[in-house]
């Protein structure tokens, strides 16, 4: 009987392939357009120019998401993930563009940045797992955070007309945009599933329907444009390179690099499917690969659309080939001008208020990201503060970029680019160069102090002789949690221990389990079951029994064995008082063994928590307190 294929490798009926395909579009459409409208707009591209940017943009899509679902060679993860234009490079773009002169002048020199940033992830993508500790939470929270704060400006000259031609006074504008975002906002409170996530698309939809009725949206280049049409190669000229303009780009897909690996662990735990260094390099090498054929075919730096990792979660639909199906779909959309030509005339206001709310959104997400920031470490808050306050400053001052040389305007230009840059080498400095680089994560007296620097470059067997001890018996939690290298921070750190735990095989945590001792049992007292279970179980006084204390613990330890199979492990430091813990193993005894499985496998992680906290302790003393009450945070 041939064995069944990976539900990710499953190839549907072509029905299914279809109708899902279709769905991913939907999700990803609005998302799609929206850059090169917004970049048509503020570097003053006609109303024909943008017709054709957004059919080579939706052309590319779909060759770019094919490229990552399928996969060839080393290129492409082959996971359901979608690609589409990274938000990232909007700003820069924008920088990039009016500092060249806009319009197809400025847009050559865009081409010219995307297409060498494009070569250059492709080629940095095999080490980037040795790049990515220069960009833990407090840099990229701040890159993400700085994105939607910047962009807000745009959406708001949209908002009101457009950069070209505001009207802040013009109420009808205002109804317009306010109202996009309000039906936005209903689709999302009111309806759930698939409706929800195309709350933007909806909201487009009826606010540029409403501004049709009242003859304020046109659509006379539909009638003008093909029914078919094909971008070509550099139809806009020659691309133009610029030393400024390349670095900026590049920063930028250091970032959505950032971004793709997120994506790529969060796909690959949403299909149940294990990931590797590796698996990440073939996802960046298709976004440098797609990069440069979107410079080369008029459209701009691609990455996995978050949007759709979403989407793959929603409706456990796992198969890679819905998203080539959906990349098949798009190529054909990409060769009918008139679909970008009823794109192209959707009304200024109307664009942005469905931009505030996206661009709002990307700016949570930020936040977000710096919720997992340690901000007791005063260097993070001058990182984090430094680089959204420089940001802001050349957002809201944009013509302080005429102050320096011309070279240098790309870079202070754009709040994006230069928030960016600033969080990227303050981190470095911070937490990189000099004496002790990184914060201490492991340490014990006679043993001395471990960093997070050479945690990082411990080989497997150092790793799981340094931390083996935070769990009992085998270490093959500890081996899966090396997999998860680099990490960030100490948190990050912990974490992996966590999700190795919890995504470990039933097999490896049955034995783990099997490794535990008994509570109250002898062999811990006399030291047989090591230092660190007889801590633990000192806490509660399980060391020092009586013996008719002893002989009850002992009792439900032999009813408990005999009904699941393994011993009661129970997180003795959380426990209040011995009744306590007693209560809690009789009340356990009526749950299935499903349940007790998992129940276990909770105990063991709060017991790996407090003495991960000991080793904390161990190497930063200062560090005790918030360490232990990270631990208590996750039982």
């Amino acid at each position: 009987m041939p064995r069944r294929p990976h539900p990710v490798d499953e190839v549907l009926p072509a029905g299914k392939l279809a109708v899902y395909g279709f769905q991913h579009v939907l999700a990803f459409y609005a998302g799609a357009v929206v850059v090169p409208i917004l970049l048509a707009g503020a570097i003053g591209l006609s109303e024909r120019e943008l017709i054709h940017l957004i059919n080579a943009d939706l052309f590319t899509c779909g060759i770019a998401s094919i490229i990552q679902a399928a996969g060839f060679w080393k290129v492409g993860v082959r996971l359901p993930l979608l690609q589409g234009v990274t938000f990232t490079a909007v700003s820069p773009m924008i920088a990039i563009g009016l500092a060249a002169g806009g319009g197809t002048d400025g847009l050559l020199v865009i081409y010219g940045s995307v297409i060498v940033a494009g070569l250059a992830t492709f080629l940095v993508a095999p080490f980037f797992g040795r790049l990515i500790r220069f960009f833990p939470p407090v840099v990229t929270g701040s890159v993400i955070l700085v994105i939607g704060l910047a962009l807000l400006p745009v959406a708001a000259a949209d908002a009101v007309g457009g950069a070209a031609d505001p009207q802040p006074g013009n109420l009808r504008h205002l109804a317009y945009a306010l109202g996009t975002l309000a039906v936005i906002v209903l689709v999302q409170r009111l309806f759930r599933g698939f409706l929800a996530t195309v709350a933007v698309l909806v909201g487009l939809v009826l606010g540029t329907l409403v501004a049709w009725l009242l003859g304020d949206a046109h659509f006379d280049a539909v009638g003008e444009s093909a029914w078919l049409g094909v971008t070509t190669p550099f139809h806009f000229g020659w691309p133009q390179f610029s030393i400024a303009a390349i670095v900026s780009m590049i920063v930028v897909m250091l970032i959505t690099a950032v971004e793709t690996t997120g994506d790529v662990f969060a796909t690959a735990e949403i299909v149940d499917k294990r990931v590797g260094r590796e698996d990440v390099a073939r996802a960046l090498r298709a976004d440098g690969l797609a990069t440069t054929i979107g410079g080369v075919l008029n459209s701009f730096p691609y990455t996995c659309f978050a949007e759709n990792v979403g989407l793959v979660r929603l409706t456990q639909v796992k198969s890679r080939w819905v998203v080539v199906a959906a990349g098949v779909i798009m190529i054909i959309v990409g060769l009918v001008p008139k679909a970008g030509a009823v794109v192209a005339g959707i009304p200024h206001p109307v664009l942005g208020g469905a931009a505030l709310a996206m661009f709002a959104t990307v700016a949570v997400v930020g936040i977000q990201t710096l919720a997992r920031v340690d901000f007791n470490d005063h260097r993070n808050v001058v990182i984090v503060g430094s680089s959204v306050g420089l940001a802001m400053f050349v957002t809201a001052q944009p013509a302080i970029a005429t102050a320096v040389p011309g070279w240098a305007q790309i870079v202070l230009g754009s709040g994006i680019t230069l928030g960016s840059i600033t969080a990227i080498v303050l981190n470095i400095v911070f937490h990189h160069v000099g004496k002790g680089r990184g914060p201490a994560v492991a340490g014990t007296p006679g043993t001395g102090t471990v960093r997070l620097e050479q945690v990082n470059g411990m080989g497997r067997e150092e790793f799981v002789a340094t931390f083996g001890r935070l769990f009992q018996g085998p270490a093959d939690v500890v081996a899966h949690a090396y997999d998860r290298r680099p990490f960030a921070d100490p948190a990050n750190l912990r974490a992996a221990f966590q999700e190795a735990l919890f995504s470990a095989p039933a097999a490896e945590q049955r034995a783990l389990m099997a490794a535990y001792p008994d509570l109250g049992a002898d062999r811990v007292a006399d030291g047989d079951e090591g230092e660190e279970s007889a801590r633990d179980q000192s806490c509660a006084g399980l060391t020092r029994l009586a013996d008719a204390d002893r002989a009850e613990f002992a009792q439900l330890a032999a009813v408990y064995r005999e009904r699941f199979g393994i011993p009661l492990i129970v997180c003795v430091r959380e426990a209040e008082s011995r009744d306590r813990i007693l209560a809690e193993g009789r009340r356990r005894l009526d749950n299935s063994p499903a349940q007790e499985h998992a129940a276990a496998l909770i105990e063991i992680a709060k017991v790996a928590n407090n003495r991960f906290a000991d080793l904390v302790a161990g190497a930063n003393p200062i560090a005790t307190a918030r360490s232990r009450a990270l631990g208590r945070g996750d039982g």
